[in-house]
């Protein structure tokens, strides 16, 4: 049974009604979430979905030669395993835990089973599905049209919203397998960052100084991805 003040760190959760929270406490689980974890593979079917609160998962398309981009990031503002609600059962990414910390799971049958309810939870879902859905195709006309250092920036800047501190704990070869590209192109644009001011990097992990300078030097991309998360998922959502 989930600890309610803890909980409540993850936005969907801290957004239910609370007839529906007080149907979810019995059945929420806490979890630690280790760097690196797999929650799930592509092609597995789903029997939980995550709600994290201090970690970051990323959510990766992988080839059939192991190479991998990441497609979005979720974290305290979200759920990890929407095909189970949305009717698929198992999904083509991959789910890994990118910024270790702790977060809550709840069974398969039982987020099928509200969301079916076709109450609050249901609508709640479908706004965060649609702010998940604008997040991946930002990152595909990012990755396409951008150059490394803005996609630095907007993964930064996406990170750190999911974050309660400014640091991030993350190697550039993770950085570079996230975004599929070159380790050599992360220490560079890295390096530009640094000089900048924007950031000190020093084994394995990046502080962030000056997160203005990081949205001025960001592409469009990452304004309206959090645009859309305002829009649909204030912190405290009416329903």
């Amino acid at each position: 049974m989930a600890n309610e003040p803890e909980s409540r760190n993850n936005q969907l959760l801290c957004a239910l009604p609370d007839t529906e929270w007080q149907r979810w406490l019995p059945h929420l689980e806490a979890v630690e979430m280790p760097l690196g974890q797999v929650l799930y593979e592509s092609g597995s079917t789903l029997s939980h979905v995550y709600f994290p609160t201090s970690s970051i998962v990323s959510l990766l398309y992988v080839m059939e030669d192991g190479a991998s981009a990441e497609i979005a990031v979720v974290g305290n503002e979200g759920i990890v395993g929407i095909s189970i609600f949305m009717g698929g059962e198992s999904t083509t990414s991959r789910a890994v835990v990118q910024s270790a910390g702790k977060g809550w799971r709840l069974s398969a049958q039982a987020i099928k089973e509200e969301f079916n309810r076709a109450g609050p939870v249901l609508h709640l879902l479908l706004r965060y599905t649609q702010a998940l859905i604008t997040q991946m195709a930002q990152t595909a006309v990012c990755n396409r049209h951008h150059s490394l250092d803005q996609q630095l920036c907007r993964w930064l800047l996406l990170s750190l919203d999911r974050l309660q501190g400014s640091e991030l704990v993350m190697t550039q070869e993770l950085i570079a397998n996230m975004l599929g590209v070159r380790r050599e192109g992360v220490t560079e644009s890295a390096l530009k960052l640094q000089r900048a001011g924007l950031i000190r990097y020093a084994r394995g992990r990046i502080s962030v100084l000056d997160r203005q300078g990081l949205e001025q030097r960001s592409c469009e991309c990452y304004a309206v991805v959090k645009k859309e998360y305002d829009r649909l998922l204030p912190n405290q959502l009416a329903i």
